[in-house]
């Protein structure tokens, strides 16, 4: 299968279709079956969108999405893609599960593993913060100034979901990159690139743990990635993983026998890049670099566990020491700062059926002139399709397994605090397969696995008039999307916005409307007294 890989969106459709259609005609194809982009995808309908989406204000721009969400336009090819830190984030919001955009542009939701053809993709939307890993998605319109962008930080309901398959993927995506996968690859290159990445990479703060948490379980073919605006490849060979990650002290030890091994694909034709490896990148003093979050710098956030799975250092509060409090104050502690006191129940083995013992990883930049932003692979599934098809063109289907987690998860509440903790895989094992059962009886044997093509407009489209900075927020809907995908795994809804969560825009519209009225009829009958 021929696809196409695209670093960060940024609203640039127009650019990246236009770039995809000319490296095929200098690669002598006809086309591609798939583009896959990693994030910032920037699915603004309308002005009030842009109130959602964290950008400094002097830096808005309405970007072109807009033209393929009111049909004006449509996607020359299947697009896929997983939300970053730049997004219209309550567009995003209608669309937990996943859904269409636009015509021909699919949303992979906080989580997903999908089926196109032969390949099984598994996405994971967001960026890592680990003081909000452990929260609910609780943002609701209209956000604040936190809101805009913990809404965007990945959360560890959505990664427990990832981390119970049980079986081979082809494809994983990330915006942020898999914490440690920079020393995997030729780091002293991608140090000299980007210099401000090597104090971050010693430190264990460079990327995204929750992603390393599922690569590492997936373990599929290819892991893509954006966010850090730059090419990088690198391989993860599982067969003898050493995890040496490379210490303040120890700065040039290798991370594992692959390290420094840079990938290359034949099937690659870079358009805006001279052969070898990329010179520096000339600095431009008008560009703003969007990917760099106020909260970067946080502190301390947490220093990942790189070993190992979810622990309580994935956040700061779990993670404070509380010797010298007494047992009354430490009673008056909220439960996140209090050790468990329970054993975790005994975990299955690494499930048999993910064989794959390499990753390649790559990560690509954002669609601008002289910048590496796109490639071109010929790809073969690794993953045992099920039923075998090698039919074209291919349809994008639902995963057995994938439905069937969704279910097992179905009962809790992703908005609301607190978040269950996690009792364990073997907890999920026994659920998770009752659910498959019903998946096949309710859906496979009745032919639902295929995504409907059921794209609706649900905000107003682009208005010029409007502006690009309007004081209104925008509404919160429900997507019929979500409604239908709801109902076909016969789950809640808990995406369904009720009229009153609904106000915004439109509502304060109203609202001021039927106050002007009341005091125009005071008005009047004051003048008639």
């Amino acid at each position: 299968m021929r696809i196409a890989i695209e670093g960060c969106g940024h609203g640039t459709l127009h650019a990246i279709y236009a770039s995809i259609k000319k490296t095929c005609q200098v690669r002598g194809w006809d086309g591609i079956d798939l583009l896959i982009i990693g994030g910032d995808f920037q699915a603004v309908r309308n002005s009030y969108d842009l109130n959602a989406m964290s950008v400094p204000s002097k830096y808005r721009a309405i970007g072109d999405f807009h033209e393929y969400y009111s049909g004006a336009r449509t996607a020359p090819y299947l697009t896929l893609f997983v939300g970053g830190n730049h997004e219209a984030s309550n567009h995003l919001w209608e669309l937990y599960y996943g859904g269409w955009v636009a015509p021909n542009i699919y949303y992979l939701g906080a989580a997903n593993v999908i089926k196109y053809g032969p390949l099984r993709i598994a996405g994971l939307s967001g960026i890592w913060k680990g003081y909000h890993y452990r929260r609910c998605h609780d943002e609701r319109l209209p956000y604040g100034s936190d809101e805009v962008k913990s809404i965007y930080h990945v959360r560890e309901l959505d990664t427990r979901k990832l981390l119970q398959l049980r079986t081979q993927v082809d494809i994983g995506i990330s915006h942020d990159w898999p914490s440690g996968i920079e020393w995997k690859g030729d780091w002293k290159q991608l140090f000299r690139f980007k210099p401000h990445f090597e104090a971050d990479a010693k430190s264990g703060r460079l990327g995204s743990v929750a992603a390393k948490y599922v690569m590492d379980r997936l373990r599929p073919k290819w892991w893509f990635a954006a966010h850090l605006h730059c090419k990088y490849s690198a391989i993860v060979n599982y067969a003898h993983e050493l995890e040496s990650i490379p210490s303040p002290t120890k700065p040039l030890q290798k991370a594992s026998s692959d390290a420094g091994h840079v990938l290359e694909n034949t099937d690659e034709i870079d358009l805006d890049a001279d052969a070898g490896q990329p010179a520096q990148t000339t600095c431009n003093d008008d560009e703003i670099d969007l990917d760099m979050d106020d909260d970067d710098d946080v502190a301390g956030t947490s220093k990942p566990a790189i070993n190992g799975g979810p622990s309580n250092a994935d956040t700061s509060q779990a993670s404070v020491e509380l010797k010298g409090i007494s047992s009354d104050l430490r009673d008056q502690l909220p439960a996140a700062f209090t050790r468990p006191t329970h054993l975790s129940a005994p975990q299955p083995q690494f499930p048999e059926a993910i064989t794959n013992e390499r990753t390649h990883f790559l990560a690509l930049d954002k669609c601008l002139p002289q910048r590496r932003f796109l490639q071109l692979m010929d790809v073969d599934p690794i993953s045992v399709p099920s039923p075998v098809t090698s039919d074209t063109p291919y349809r994008l289907t639902y995963d057995k397994e994938w439905l069937a987690i969704i279910r097992t998860f179905a009962s809790i509440d992703p908005l609301t605090s607190p978040i269950p903790s996690d009792p364990g895989e073997s907890h999920y094992l026994p659920l998770i397969e009752a659910e498959e059962a019903w998946i096949e009886d309710n859906l496979v044997k009745t032919n639902q696995m295929a995504v409907p093509d059921n794209f609706e407009i649900t905000a107003p489209t682009y208005d010029p008039s409007v502006g690009l900075h309007p004081k209104e927020h925008p509404l919160e809907y429900t997507n019929p999307q979500t409604v239908a995908f709801c109902k076909l795994l016969d789950i809640h809804n808990f995406f369904d916005a009720s009229e009153a969560e609904q106000g915004g825009a439109e509502g304060e519209e109203e609202e001021e409307g039927l106050v002007d009225k009341v005091e125009a009829a005071e008005e009047a009958i004051g003048n008639i007294m």
